[in-house]
């Protein structure tokens, strides 16, 4: 069988495109010529689409770009704030489609299929509620690493941490609306301890305890700063801390 050569599809389009660009400069295309291009981009991405019938896994990325885009071209004035939605979004189904078509050998098209997923949604969203669009974007990214982190646990353990630190920057934009910036640095920490304590806990990891606990201190005191004890309890952990040290110091000598 012979390979297929996508210039076949590119020379066809580039003859066609030409065409119609002679048309309209003699005046023979009187309508909008939108809708030709427009159709015409998205008939050569239903091409490349009807290649993954015979296997051809690449063709998922300029067909669902070229259909995205011709779909862009064609989208009615009404609907044009949902465009870059629908662009990102295409684009996205393509990464989504290389990926679960061979999850083992191509996880890594996850963190891109991720990431404009979640730009799509975020634009998408954003048109009625703005203040959650960052969280979106930054709980869909840190979705990806997750999965790729659940795709081999073993091998795959350090995606566990971005995944967790971008869980908790999506929900520390959310909480500054309602405690102040200043505040949220407390859920900041807290979320970077509980990151941690999920790695000693799921990947057997005993070092990751040691932040998870220094980070839980820090997040406490921070959430505690929100009350008026806060102040005696810095003192008190300071003490306590400072007093281990020496403790530690000097049992060691003896």
């Amino acid at each position: 069988m012979n390979r297929f050569d996508p210039r076949i599809v590119v020379g066809f389009f580039l003859l066609v495109g030409g065409v119609i660009v002679l048309m309209q400069t003699l005046g023979y295309l009187t309508f909008d010529p939108a809708i030709v291009w427009g159709g015409l981009i998205l008939a050569v991405g239903l091409v490349f689409l009807t290649l993954l019938l015979g296997g051809h896994w690449w063709s998922a990325f300029p067909g669902f770009t070229l259909v995205a885009l011709g779909a862009l071209i064609l989208l009615p004035e009404s609907l044009e704030e949902f465009g870059g939605a629908l662009f990102l979004g295409g684009i996205g189904l393509s990464f989504w489609y290389v990926y679960f078509t061979s999850r083992v050998e191509r996880w890594w098209a996850i963190i891109p299929a991720c990431v404009l997923t979640a730009l799509a949604v975020m634009i998408v969203v954003s048109t009625r509620y703005e203040d959650i669009g960052g969280a979106i974007f930054l709980g869909g990214i840190g979705l990806a690493f997750l999965i790729v982190f659940l795709t081999d646990r073993a091998e795959r353990w350090w995606a566990l941490i971005p995944a967790g630190v971008l869980a908790t920057l999506a929900g520390v934009t959310i909480a500054a609306e309602r405690f102040g910036e200043f505040q949220t640095a407390g859920f900041f920490f807290f979320g970077l301890a509980i990151t941690f304590l999920l790695v000693a806990l799921l990947t057997g990891m005993t070092w990751a305890y040691w932040p998870a606990l220094a980070l839980g201190i820090m997040g406490l005191l921070g959430i505690a700063s929100l009350l008026e004890f806060a102040n005696y309890l810095w003192a008190i952990v300071m003490i306590g801390a400072g007093g281990f040290m020496l403790f530690r110091y000097f049992t060691h000598r003896t």
